[in-house]
């Protein structure tokens, strides 16, 4: 099978890409991926040495920018629909799949133009832009949980949220068990995007917790601006963390943690849920259309978080939270158990179905 995968701009995109090409080629060896992205330095991590090939596409979105801007966007369009359908030409994908963000429009049109089999992903509650435009184009629609708006009941299927194989497979061993004589393991996963004001409270709550003599492992992953401010916050304090910009083994970060401080992305709550790992979430409130709360909201009606607004959400009560869920064992095992209930770890096998049937189907048109 050869097939494109298309999107990009943040992990939450590329992630569910990756998973689904993953399970492609385990399920189909000797299957050839594609994956177009934008020239952003995320794409350029997320996909090197994976073993597929990488090409960039000259887009950029419209929501957010000032009105010049958008009109500068909006007369590229052509060019990109043109340089995809080139690279579509070169390659002949039998299949191709949008994984979210502005660079999925251009290759979705080209393909349809083509007569190729499309598909996209939907990972948030609330569809992006891109993605409510594509559903418009493509032959399948796959949401991770339910979407308002909508799409098209007729061609929509939730399949769940793929996640990274490395991932699933540490879902499935055994959770280690809290235990009262044990120190707890808190994991904070902050990000390269809206992170700063989660990063700026955790040390300040870490602090509060620290000076009433409250210990716990600490592990907080802060995106590459804030990591030298929290490393410098936690060493004035007296805070014992271990500081990363990035964690490249998230498996083992989770496998490790009793509970998790987050935003609310998609991706990372898919990720929470298969390992089945409590968690406090904060929703970055500038998210388009508002997705992270709904996200949040999602699993917390399930059982498995605790959800607070950023602007309720003072460092005091930060604590507070923290030290209470970790000093309730029970409390932490049952949102376990509720956050693995949520959880969807054969969604890239379900997705792997969906874009087989659709290439069968294209074929028998063509037939």
């Amino acid at each position: 099978m050869r097939a494109v995968i298309t999107g990009g701009g943040t992990g939450g995109h590329l992630f569910p890409g990756i998973a689904l090409a993953t399970a492609i080629q385990q399920r189909l060896p000797g299957s050839e991926i594609l994956f177009i992205g934008t020239r952003r330095l995320v794409d350029q991590k997320a996909l090197q040495n994976r073993g597929f090939q990488v090409a960039a596409l000259d887009s950029s979105g419209v929501k957010g920018l000032g009105l010049g801007a958008q009109l500068q966007s909006i007369v590229s369009q052509p060019a990109a629909i043109r340089q995809a359908w080139r690279m579509l030409k070169r390659f002949k994908p039998d299949l191709v799949f949008g994984v979210g963000g502005y660079v999925t429009g251009p290759v979705l049109l080209a393909a349809r133009m083509l007569g190729i089999a499309t598909a996209i992903h939907e990972q948030n509650s609330v569809p992006g832009l891109a993605n409510r435009l594509a559903g418009r184009l493509v032959d399948r629609i796959c949401i991770s949980i339910p979407c308002k708006p909508a799409f098209p009941a007729v061609k929509t299927v939730q399949t769940g949220n793929p996640v990274r194989a490395e991932i699933v497979a540490a879902g499935q061993e055994k959770k280690r068990e809290v235990q009262p004589s044990t120190v707890p393991s808190l994991l904070v996963i902050g990000g390269s995007q809206g992170a700063h004001a989660l990063n700026e409270r955790m040390v300040q709550a870490m602090t509060l917790l620290h000076n009433e003599g409250i210990r716990l492992r600490l592990r907080h992953q802060t995106g590459s601006a804030d990591a030298a401010m929290v490393q410098a916050g936690y060493e004035q304090a007296g805070v014992e963390a271990e500081v990363l910009p990035f964690i490249t083994d998230m498996a083992a970060a989770y496998s490790a943690a009793d509970l998790a401080v987050s935003r609310a992305g998609a991706t990372s709550l898919a990720e929470l849920a298969v390992m089945g790992l409590p968690a406090v979430l904060v929703p970055y409130p500038y998210a388009a259309d508002d997705h992270q709360a709904t996200n949040a909201a999602y699993y917390a009606q399930g059982g498995g978080v605790k959800v607070f607004q950023e602007k309720d959400l003072n460092p005091e009560l930060l604590a507070q939270t923290i030290q209470a869920l970790l000093e309730d064992h029970i409390q932490l095992e049952r949102m376990g158990a509720a956050m693995h209930a949520l959880a969807q770890p054969e969604a890239a096998e379900l997705l792997v179905d969906e874009c087989l049937a659709l290439v069968a189907a294209k074929a028998r048109a063509k037939e």
